[in-house]
């Protein structure tokens, strides 16, 4: 069975609803889990508080390991918008599947599952470090660390390591998502085709559900810490 997203065309341009609708989906899942645990907050957490500060103290760590820490607090609240929403994005995926026949549409799925959601991000990503030492340091200053050291000579692979970061940090993601998700389609595949392989298939596929959300864990972790390297570079002075 090849799914395939449902395209629309609006005024000539081709939208990928499906990857919209999930978008919008991780988004309001991340918003909600964050709203609803940032409720009644209390000097001492408890129950639904230690969630959220768990999370913001896991994305600290990930942030003051490669920032210094005085400015830390700086770029807090990014790490942990790209934690949440690639986390979200990579466990929807798992949740289960909805296609719609016949053209088997699938309308479910990851949104980092799909290239150019996970290059997206990665240019954010690179585009962010940038701006951010740009701001920090200033035109010449910025370009002069960024580009030019620890010699002038290394400019052209300076600029070119600024793209080829977009790719590894995008293609990184979208590879292990995907990867997964095909693997669950098997498995449906199989279960599908009869009885006795649906025996053989409910095991297989708790398996690799759970060994999916480690993955999907295991790839906002790398992509933030990542980005921060990346930030890191900008931001700080080589010496």
């Amino acid at each position: 069975m090849e799914e395939v997203s449902w395209i629309v065309n609006i005024g000539g341009i081709y939208f990928d609803m499906t990857v919209c609708i999930m978008i919008v989906l991780t988004c309001l899942i991340v918003f909600g889990i964050v709203y609803f645990c940032s409720r009644n907050l209390q000097m001492k957490p408890k129950g639904k508080q230690n969630v959220l500060e768990f999370l913001i103290d896991f994305v600290r760590n990930i942030v003051a390991d490669n920032i210094p820490r005085n400015e830390v607090n700086n770029y807090l609240l990014l790490g942990f918008t790209f934690f949440m929403f690639i986390l979200v994005s990579n466990l929807l995926g798992l949740v289960t599947k909805v296609i719609l026949f016949p053209g088997e549409i699938s309308l479910w799925k990851s949104p980092t599952a799909g290239p150019l959601v996970a290059l997206t991000l990665a240019f954010i990503s690179i585009i962010l470090s940038n701006y951010y030492g740009l701001r920090k340091q200033g035109v010449k200053n910025y370009f002069v660390n960024s580009f030019m050291k620890p010699t002038a000579i290394l400019l052209p692979i300076k600029l070119i390591e600024e793209f080829t970061n977009v790719l590894t940090l995008g293609l990184r993601l979208y590879g292990n998502i995907f990867a997964g998700e095909v693997l669950l389609t098997l498995i449906a595949e199989l279960g599908a085709s009869g009885p006795f392989k649906a025996i053989a298939a409910l095991p297989m596929a708790v398996i690799w559900d759970g060994f999916s959300v480690f993955i999907g864990g295991v790839q906002a972790f790398i992509f933030v810490t990542l980005t921060m390297v990346y930030l890191s570079h900008k931001v700080e002075t080589e010496h």
